[in-house]
């Protein structure tokens, strides 16, 4: 008897854990989304070091950014397209390819919404690498690395749902609105350049 009810209760708690991991993600309009994005931005923000692993759930991230040498311009990123020095893009080791985040020098409390198109910086304690063009919107280029808060706006989830993130906490409807627009774009454009590479 005692096994019986130790598998039931052991098979209730993996229905559980299975239900919330599997739990939609509310859509990015909805009040519960922006609720769950106030929230996130309440916490503290995480300081990515080491090997770190992909981050989904759309904390704000403290630490330095740098930005792209002149020879990085016009080469492939991890997401495929080349580097364009005047875009708003960086590369991330943590967020997921076309989150859409607000990058904060603080430093000087300049700030610029940027896209996630690429990996690294491969520097412990560096959290993104901006394009000169970001880096110039940020006043970074003459010191080269500066202090920032990165708060992603919208990130792209494994199931392809887009879920807000601590940016939206402080961003206007429009602003969410594009930003989420801005990263199933980028999203959709790299599922369909995978598959027409199959």
């Amino acid at each position: 008897m005692p096994q019986r009810c130790l598998a039931v209760i052991t098979g209730l708690l993996l229905g559980c854990l299975v239900s919330a991991t599997l739990a939609a993600v509310p859509p990015p309009d909805s009040p519960a989304a922006r609720q769950e994005a106030e929230t996130l931005d309440r916490l503290p923000p995480v300081a990515p070091h080491g090997k770190a692993r992909i981050d989904h759930s759309g904390r704000k991230e403290k630490g330095r950014a740098s930005f792209y040498a002149r020879r990085f311009a016009h080469r492939k990123m991890a997401d495929g397209r080349r580097m364009n020095p005047n875009a708003n893009v960086v590369a991330s080791k943590t967020l997921p390819l076309g989150t859409t985040a607000s990058v904060t020098n603080l430093a000087n409390g300049k700030t610029a919404t940027v896209k996630v198109e690429d990996r690294g910086p491969f520097v412990d304690g560096r959290v993104v690498d901006l394009s000169p063009k970001v880096a110039r919107d940020l006043d970074i280029k003459r010191q080269g690395i500066a202090p920032v808060v990165v708060k992603p706006i919208a990130v792209p989830q494994p199931n392809g749902e887009v879920k807000l993130g601590a940016g939206a906490a402080e961003a206007s409807p429009q602003e969410v609105r594009q930003a989420t627009e801005t990263t199933k774009a980028l999203v959709d454009g790299r599922q369909t350049e995978t598959a027409s590479r199959r």
